[in-house]
């Protein structure tokens, strides 16, 4: 689905307007950024977590050449059991 067909399905089914169904996707996302260092969980979705990657030794695909690759923090989404298996069963 795209973003602005989401939008519509949303305003249908809750009897929103699709402009207050914008807001609130657009106020989630921003909530999300804020507290995905803390674990930012969508119930029944997923989480967002920070995870820490190791430094390591990668190689350049072009020139075969090897290049340290330094440690660094990253965003993960973790699907919840529940959607797992909702997804697995449909």
């Amino acid at each position: 689905m795209t973003k602005s067909q989401t939008m519509a399905h949303l305003a249908e089914r809750t009897g929103l307007t699709k402009t207050q169904v914008s807001d609130l996707m657009e106020e989630l996302a921003q909530l999300s950024y804020v507290e995905a260092k803390n674990g930012f969980t969508l119930p029944g979705i997923g989480k967002l977590v920070l995870v820490h990657r190791n430094a390591r030794m990668g190689r350049n695909p072009a020139t075969g050449e090897q290049i340290h690759i330094p440690a660094k923090t990253v965003v993960k989404f973790r699907v919840a059991k529940a959607c797992k298996e909702a997804v697995m069963s449909a």
